[in-house]
């Protein structure tokens, strides 16, 4: 049975490694334009489901478990902040974060090549709030480079930046992969116990 994972972020393979060692990576080919009028955990949802989908079309027919992501940042007035196209972008999201609350959701899509199909999507959700640093440290952040492919424009494990003051709910999600939630989901798929018992040999 193989394992894999729909995503090209080192940060959820890194992630997915604490649960199982031996998976493969394929990036999926989507839209991501949100539609018109879609509550914004529903079109994560839907992404994470087009993730696994679009993968599952390019395997052969041999079994596989596909696991597929989408993670979204929401401020405080409640709007959609992606990942920055320039260092304006990012300068304008890490201050519009800087010492408020925000949500951060992670939906994840689990898919078993039955037949039928097991389809699971689920999502998480942890409370972020960041802390007061200073536009000289939003600059210093910026010119790193490590802002431009994270969603909200930053990453609560950057050594050097450190943006997060606290979180309530779950770390991994934040990173990019709700371990806890998703190990959860991975205990009802019948071919997860194979895939760990293969990943022990």
């Amino acid at each position: 049975m193989r394992l894999i994972l729909a995503s090209s972020s080192p940060r959820r393979q890194a992630l997915l490694r604490q649960l199982v060692n031996g998976f493969e990576v394929i990036k999926p080919e989507i839209d991501e334009s949100r539609h018109r009028d879609e509550a914004l955990v529903a079109y994560a949802e839907r992404l994470s489901r087009e993730k696994a989908a679009a993968v599952a079309n390019m395997l052969d027919a041999s079994p596989a478990l596909i696991i597929a992501a989408d993670t979204i940042v929401i401020d405080h007035e409640g709007a959609l902040l992606g990942k920055p196209a320039d260092a304006a972008a990012a300068r304008r999201m890490l201050r519009r974060l800087r010492d408020r609350a925000h949500e951060v959701f992670t939906a994840f899509t689990v898919c078993q090549r039955d037949r039928p199909p097991q389809v699971i999507t689920r999502h998480a959700r942890t409370q972020v709030v960041m802390r007061d640093y200073s536009d000289a440290e939003i600059d210093a952040y910026i010119a790193s480079g490590d802002p431009f492919d994270k969603a909200g424009g930053y990453a609560i494990q950057h050594k050097t930046f450190q943006p997060v003051a606290r979180i309530e709910g779950s770390y991994s999600n934040v990173v990019g992969l709700p371990l806890d939630e998703l190990r959860a989901v991975l205990k009802g798929f019948s071919a997860w116990s194979a895939i760990r018992e293969s990943n022990s040999d």
